[in-house]
């Protein structure tokens, strides 16, 4: 038994938020975002279970050398592209595809001569102001870029959406439109959406749809929740089980004080874990299936829960921090943060 926190990956939880995406967009090709270790659930198993996708995009170079030098051969975008001759190096000899999206990148591709010519996606900035070259430049950097002999291809033109996560701000429309305007000449493969857009936005659904925390199991809508499935479970045990006289302070600060005489646990988790240190007492956890409440600071190793609707809990029972009937977004929403952070932590 072990008394370590733990994570546990649904591999068929992965496959089942897939199918999600293509019921959403029947029409576009799925490149499933693996990056930062695919959120957190391990790179490896994910693009192992996640194989039915038409490609896979990571943040960085050096990641998909990880999955190069690790057998996956699916087409491989880097979405940040690379930055010096060594990256571009790496990625023309593992045939990965890179995202243009600044004048510096422009000059290294016009700079360094390859052995092997490199794959490139164009990226424009419709209103993000993050990367991406501004809208009225498309003609000239894609004219820039199919005279340059290290370019083999331009795999297509992508931009990104800032708020579409809400489904009432209006600067998702104006993406579409200035992307519309910007690609409306251009016989070449488009990409708009990601999770936000595949669900709530078919405008954005292009040729190829970019989902990432769908696959994950946390919607970016709590409407349309429950048609994902949680990824990963995040586990402990309890350690320690006491009894918290009336008025008595419980953890660092002294800040939660027991309204009664109840009992007490300690779970072996805490920020030290990746359990974010700012929950705020109530936030709940799941004992043998059933909720209980935090109580006091979460501290590096241990948190505290109130057990008076689970007096019989006994040291070594299973606790839930999320996943399994509580979802991520429970959580993050006391932490005043999103899933994104809980899974990448």
């Amino acid at each position: 038994m072990p008394f370590s926190p733990w994570i546990e990956i649904d591999a068929g939880a992965l496959r089942h938020n897939l199918a999600v995406v293509r019921r959403h967009a029947p029409n576009a090709r799925v490149m499933a975002v693996i990056k930062a270790d695919a959120y957190g659930h391990g790179v490896l198993l994910a693009a192992d279970a996640l194989q039915d996708a038409d490609a896979f995009a990571v943040a960085r170079v050096g990641e998909a050398v990880q999955l190069r030098e690790a057998g996956v051969d699916k087409p491989l975008l880097v979405l940040a592209g690379a930055h010096d001759a060594e990256e571009l190096a790496q990625a023309a000899k593992q045939q990965v595809e890179l995202v243009v999206h600044h004048d510096a990148q422009l000059q290294l591709l016009e700079n360094v001569r390859l052995s092997e010519s490199v794959p490139v996606w164009l990226k424009l900035d419709t209103g993000m102001n993050r990367l991406g070259f501004s809208p009225s430049r498309t003609k000239e950097v894609l004219t820039r870029l199919e005279a340059l002999p290290g370019v083999s291809r331009i795999a297509g033109v992508l931009t990104h959406l800032a708020n579409a996560d809400d489904l009432g701000d209006e600067m998702t429309k104006l993406q579409v439109q200035r992307f519309g305007e910007a690609t409306a000449d251009l016989d070449l493969p488009l990409s708009i959406a990601n999770s936000a857009g595949i669900m709530g936005w078919p405008s954005t659904h292009a040729d190829w749809v970019r989902p990432g925390i769908m696959l994950y199991g946390a919607s970016p809508f709590s409407v349309l929740a429950d048609e994902l499935q949680p990824a990963m479970t995040f586990c402990a045990r309890l350690i320690s089980t006491k009894t918290v006289q009336k008025g008595e302070p419980v953890g660092y600060g002294g800040i939660w004080q027991a309204p009664e005489t109840l009992p007490m646990g300690v779970v072996a988790a805490g920020y030290g874990d990746g359990y974010p240190r700012e929950m705020p007492s109530g936030t709940p956890v799941l004992i043998n299936g059933a909720e209980v409440p935090l109580v006091g600071r979460v501290s590096m190793d241990t948190l505290m829960v109130d057990l008076r609707t689970q007096p019989r809990a006994r040291v070594g029972d299973e606790v839930i921090l999320w996943g399994r009937g509580l979802p991520a977004r429970v959580i993050a929403e006391a932490a005043e943060t999103i899933p994104y952070t809980l899974f990448c932590g």
